[in-house]
């Protein structure tokens, strides 16, 4: 699966750098093309003419050549390559890496990648356990990195505990791994749906819901991952789609949403509907600012909005699948089943608000995937980058 990628493999200075060596001769054997970008400090543990020997280019360290002023350009080599693998990577290339630090070339190219970064942290245990260590990981996996998790072992200070940079062979193992996943959905057109709608009171007010759209995004950036083509249909929220095979079409309200889905869903293979659709809208709307008087209180009376999932599912053929979300904060499971059913969808994933860290708003979620056969998946908390990927594992399987 390797073979043909262009792949940049960024070196920070830890001990682990010995271990680079290794997984670049590695790569270069699967047939790889390597570019090797070394912090300044990185080159104090291995050097660039090893590097260079194995990989047969010249090793990029500065922002230009001392002698010649030839300038690397970091914003080429993000456009260049399929996967960017940063190992080791030490606690401060992770904490820049969060923040956006650029003082290095290192941290450029990584800013300007515009393919995915696989990050293999390497510490001692307590850097690595630290806080900060963590909030960082956290954030870089928030981004969308792939962390691939260090082991636990003897350490460069004779301590014993998690730290340890994977070896060389399961992170060729991952790359390829992720390179295979990019076929799953090959030539498959996936519908989803994304963040809230909002239901005009008047032309400064509506109902909604606090939905960001993270998981529904999540979602699309995966599938697309996958080698699917993408049509998100969204609510207003304040994140872009960055897959060249997403689509986006941009709604308002669930009437619109509605409308697009029934439009979109014969041309899909799967459709997921992520989105937190308003179930009621004003039955009319102010044309004007309804003003506050002082003995009046206007009454707003309520309709049904159209029910997206139980629309699509009655029109549902036999070569396609309709995923379906519940959001509960009471009898969680006997509320998604009851969806599931009379929904007539292939799968619910149930997330419930009693849950801490689940829910609109944040960066992570909790989930129980229920199937139509009976079958049921619980999964502990995650990013919802990692939970989308959880997801998408379970449709296929």
């Amino acid at each position: 699966m390797l073979k043909g990628k262009h792949i940049i493999l960024g070196i920070s200075g830890g001990i682990a750098a010995y271990k680079s060596v290794y997984l670049l001769r590695l790569l270069i054997k699967a047939g790889a093309e390597v570019q090797v970008v070394i912090t300044p400090s990185g080159k104090e543990f291995i050097t660039p003419v090893t590097l260079s020997a194995l990989s047969g280019k010249p090793v990029i360290s500065e922002f230009f050549t001392a002698n010649t002023g030839e300038w690397h350009s970091h914003v080429d080599l993000g456009l260049w390559a399929d996967a960017m693998i940063i190992a080791p990577a030490t606690a401060s290339t992770i904490a820049k890496m969060a923040n956006g630090v650029a003082d290095n070339m290192l941290i450029t190219t990584y800013l300007s990648a515009k393919a995915h970064v696989f990050v293999a942290p390497a510490m001692d245990l307590d850097m690595f356990a630290h806080p900060t260590t963590q909030r960082n990981i956290d954030m870089l996996r928030s981004y969308g990195n792939h962390i691939i998790e260090p082991t636990s072992g003897e350490l460069a200070s004779h301590l014993v505990g998690k730290g340890r940079m994977a070896e060389p062979e399961s992170i060729v193992a991952q790359l390829e791994d992720f390179f295979k996943k990019g076929e799953d959905l090959k030539d498959k057109h996936v519908l989803i749906t994304a963040g809230p709608t909002y239901e005009k009171i008047d032309p400064v007010r509506f109902i909604g819901n606090y939905s960001t759209g993270k998981m529904g995004y999540a979602l699309a950036e995966e599938v697309a991952n996958r080698g699917a083509k993408v049509t998100l249909v969204s609510g207003p929220v304040s994140i872009k789609a960055k897959h060249p095979s997403i689509s986006v079409i941009s709604i308002e309200s669930a009437r619109e949403m509605h409308d697009q889905c029934i439009r979109q869903f014969p041309l899909s293979d799967i459709a997921i509907m992520c989105a937190a659709v308003a179930d009621y809208a004003p039955e009319n709307t102010a044309t004007k600012k309804i003003k506050r008087e002082k003995d009046e209180i206007p009454v707003i009376k309520l309709v049904k909005n159209p029910d997206i999932a139980a629309s699509l599912g009655q029109i549902k053929t036999e070569s396609q699948k309709l995923i379906g979300f519940a959001l509960e904060t009471n009898n969680e499971i006997v509320n998604a089943q009851d969806k599931l059913k009379r929904k007539n969808l292939d799968a619910i994933v149930l997330n419930s608000l009693q849950d801490k860290g689940a829910g609109f708003g944040t960066d992570t979620n909790k989930i129980s995937i229920f199937f139509a056969n009976g079958n049921r998946q619980d999964f502990p908390l995650k990013a919802k980058t990692e939970v989308a990927k959880d997801i998408i594992d379970a449709i296929l399987k």
